[in-house]
């Protein structure tokens, strides 16, 4: 019970900011006294501050993100689990050793590289966002051992009894294996795309212009510019997209659960 209400807690402070009219730190309570939408409204009306250009821009990175990081993980989650060839277990302990290295260490070595390429190809080198969709996908082999470690749980048999009807690998791949994995898509999916839209070091670097901002990059230069005045756009713009991910969360919550069940093997 504390738990839920320390949970929640901040979030009435956050609905309480948005629709709060003033808008500052100092005139907003828990529980609003007076309630307002203009908060909202003024979220399309100032040429300044392009909410939804930001939030379409994170839309497009996080789906590109997404898809690239689930279809390479899965293709070599498949390969690390199936199959058995020199260099395996090197292969799966070097992408462990990255993957733990943290984020700000490659932040100045990806700068450099990209400004480098920004000469040759402006469209996608710094303040690009094409460029910055580039860094991103860097992390493509992220979900590998979550994936794979669902891989491991699905007999070999089924491969075998496919492969003895005349399917080849990526007939087993995609009818035989894709079908079981929904429900670790659906997660390793939603912790990227979580992941994307929240993520702020490398996208506050490389994007500066206006237009290609992301959402975590334009709303904290807008908090930052004037954090008394400018709370309750940022609580109203918080709420927004906090919205639409939370009915995410609910829709795919059947396919999670779903998958769980129908990847049981009968036997």
């Amino acid at each position: 019970m504390l738990a839920c209400i320390y949970a929640v807690i901040p979030i009435l402070y956050i609905v309480s900011a948005a629709l709060n009219p003033i808008g500052s730190v100092a005139s907003t309570d828990l529980i609003p006294r007076v309630i307002s939408f203009v908060n909202f409204e003024q979220l399309w009306s100032n040429p300044s501050r392009p909410f939804f250009r930001w939030a379409l821009n994170t839309v497009v990175v996080a789906a590109v993100v997404v898809l690239v990081q689930l279809l390479f993980s899965c293709f070599a989650a498949y390969a690390f689990s199936r199959f058995r060839f020199r260099g395996r277990r090197a292969g799966l302990l070097s992408l462990l050793l990255i993957l733990m290295f943290p984020q700000i260490l490659v932040t100045v070595a990806l700068f450099q590289m990209f400004s480098v390429v920004g000469e040759v190809l402006p469209a996608f080198g710094l303040d690009s966002l094409a460029g910055y969709i580039l860094i991103m996908l860097g992390g493509s082999l992220g979900q590998v051992y979550l994936i794979k470690g669902f891989f491991d749980t699905v007999p070999i048999e089924l491969d075998e009894a496919a492969k003895i009807d005349g399917a080849g690998h990526f007939q087993v791949f995609v009818r035989i294996l894709l079908p079981l994995l929904q429900s670790i898509l659906v997660i390793s999916g939603l912790l990227v795309f979580v992941g994307v839209i929240g993520e702020f070091l490398l996208a506050s670097i490389f994007l500066r212009s206006t237009d290609v901002k992301t959402i975590a990059v334009g709303m904290q230069g807008v908090l930052a510019a004037d954090q008394s005045n400018n709370l309750g756009w940022f609580a109203a713009g918080s709420v927004v997209i906090a919205v639409p991910i939370i009915l995410l969360f609910q829709y795919l919550q059947r396919y999670i659960i779903g998958g769980i069940t129908s990847g049981a093997v009968k036997g």
